[in-house]
Order: structure tokens, then sequence, then C-alpha cells
């Protein structure tokens, strides 16, 4: 990622998200909702209304935030209501850019070069990081939100007009059991590898790594109990899990010293992330090969020479105990 500040680009995104050791992710500010008329949503601004062509996703497929969005796009039937661009796998000091590489597109929208051009064109002022995953309006020409999170319950229920119908992955009845197994992911797993990763103390790092395998032994014994982190069904939180977990042998083991047990040695687990991987549509939304090249060329401070392994070898597509929903 990059960091502008009042619209100027900085070169040090890392020193703002680091306190006393730690790795602090800042939040996104671009917090407006497409709703299906229009009306605002539970934070910013209305004028945002579900209509099919009118947006547009700016993604990394390396990116965990962003790979949960491309997610919900598949399983919602949004492929040819939401367009998208994906960036190159590699961040450098700019951050993301839209250069040539096989499986990026480009800026379809403006020729961009980098990501950063289309924070400032939406706000000329802005200050903070510069993400992906972006929810774009091509018809306001403005960001709409860049925290995926909400991106994804978007998906999930705006454009109940043009998605698929009967799927519903964040259902009333099981908001208080998502809500709060997400607090402990977000917090120990989805962003506790990257405290881990970009821990600049001993402690910190250590915290963070504890936090992580706790909570994935505790996710261990719950998938023992029952197919989904909710129970019989598959919701968000299912997702925001697998979209970490998929690259954790290939990335977070080894980069990020996450080290205490690979995904493949938890069985439950292991499971658990084939099954969803074999669902219809999401196995396209999965690039290994961005994955890989990002994490381990754009942190020279993690891995100096940049050099990629070849490995592990993942079978995402043996045979699994639980049945690949139908989604």
């Amino acid at each position: 990622m990059s960091l502008l500040i009042n619209g100027s680009l900085q070169s040090d995104w890392m020193a703002h998200e680091t306190e006393d050791g730690e790795f602090v992710r800042l939040d996104s500010q671009f917090r407006n909702w497409v709703t299906p008329d229009g009306r605002p949503g539970p934070s910013g601004e209305g004028g945002f209304p579900a209509e099919a062509g009118r947006y547009h996703l700016y993604v990394s497929h390396a990116c965990p935030w962003a790979h949960r969005t491309m997610i919900f796009r598949a399983l919602r039937g949004l492929e040819t209501a939401i367009s998208y661009s994906v960036v190159h796998p590699y961040m450098g000091p700019e951050g993301w850019s839209f250069d040539a590489y096989p499986g990026a597109t480009g800026d379809s929208l403006y020729h961009a070069d980098y990501m950063y051009e289309l924070y400032s064109r939406a706000d000329p002022g802005y200050t903070g990081i510069v993400t992906v995953p972006v929810l774009w309006d091509k018809q306001r020409e403005t960001i709409v939100n860049n925290e995926s999170s909400e991106i994804i319950r978007m998906l999930n229920s705006a454009f109940a007009v043009t998605a698929k119908p009967g799927l519903d992955l964040y259902p009333a009845e099981l908001r208080g059991a998502i809500d709060e197994i997400n607090a402990e992911v977000y917090g120990n797993v989805n962003n506790g590898v990257y405290r881990a990763g970009f821990a600049e103390s001993q402690e910190a790092y250590e915290r963070a790594y504890h936090g992580l395998f706790g909570t994935l032994d505790r996710l261990e014994q719950r998938l023992n109990r029952q197919p989904w982190l909710t129970g019989e069904q598959v919701t968000e939180a299912d997702w925001r899990l697998f979209t970490t977990l998929v690259r954790f042998d290939a990335v977070y083991y080894v980069h990020f010293k996450c080290s205490h047990r690979r995904l493949v040695d938890y069985p439950e687990l292991w499971d658990f992330t084939r099954a969803l991987y074999q669902v219809p549509g999401v196995a396209g939304t999965v690039n290994m090969d961005h994955i890989k090249r990002h994490y381990y060329t754009s942190h020279p401070e993690l891995n100096p020479r940049g050099l990629i392994p070849p490995g592990p070898e993942i079978d995402f597509t043996a045979p699994t105990r639980r049945t690949p929903p139908t989604l």
C-alpha cells in the first residue's frame, strides 16, 4: 500500500501503522454504502443505489481483504453486474500499480498507473493509506467504500434484484454469532498474521503469535463439533477465515514466522479450507502466483533478496469429509 497526506504521496506508510513495536492497522476512511434504493447506510452519505453496471471493484489477487470481495461477487452471481480491475502483485514504494502482469488487468476505467491516483481522483486532499479493495461508483466517479467487511455486506444484500436468489451469508438469526466469531478471527487470525509478521519487538511478535495459534486451536475444536463456524450452514464468518487460511502454508507460516503449526497440521481447519475452495466459483478467485509474488517481493525488510519459494505443494482439490456447500 502507499500513504497520502493532504493528497501528497509519502514514502513510509509502515511508520504510520506501528506503535510501540506493534503493527496497528489504520481504519478505512471511505465508508459510504450501496443500498437498494440509495438511502444512506450505517455510515457515510446516501446516493449510491444498487444498479447493475454502475459499480467497479479494484482488487489485488494477493490481498486477503480484497479476496473476500471477489468471493462474494462470485457467490452472489454478480459477475456481470460489477466489473473489476486487478493490480500488479508487486507493491513497491508507490503502492499498488497497474503495471502489466499475467492475471493483472490494468485500470480499465481511467488507465491510472497507480492506485493512489484513484484515491486522489475521489478526494484531492485525501490523507490516509491507499488500500484495496475499493468499491468505485462509475457514475459519481468516486470511492463508495474501501472497507472489505462492509463491501461484502453490500454484495450480500444490496444487490438483491441482480444477485443470485436464495443466498444470504449474513442471516438475521445468526448475526450475533457471526459478529462474535468475526471479532476474534479478525483480531487474532486475519490481522494476527500481520501483527506477527510486521512486529518490531519480540514481545509484540510473541503476543500476536500466541494469540493466533490459541485462536486456531479453538477454531479446530469448534469445527470438530460442527461443519461450519456457526453450525450447519456456511456464512460470512467462514469466508472471512478462509482467505487467511488459503494463504497460510504458502506465505504466513514462513514469511510472517507463524510457524507453530501449518494449516495441514490441523485436520478440521484443513478439511474446512478444502471444502470451501471446492465451492463452484471459488477456486477461480485464488491466484497463488499473485499471492506468493506479492508477499515475498513486496516486503524487503522481511525478505531482502526477494526469493520466492516454489513450494509447498498444496492440493486444495483433495477429497474432504465435509460436503462442499451448494450456494
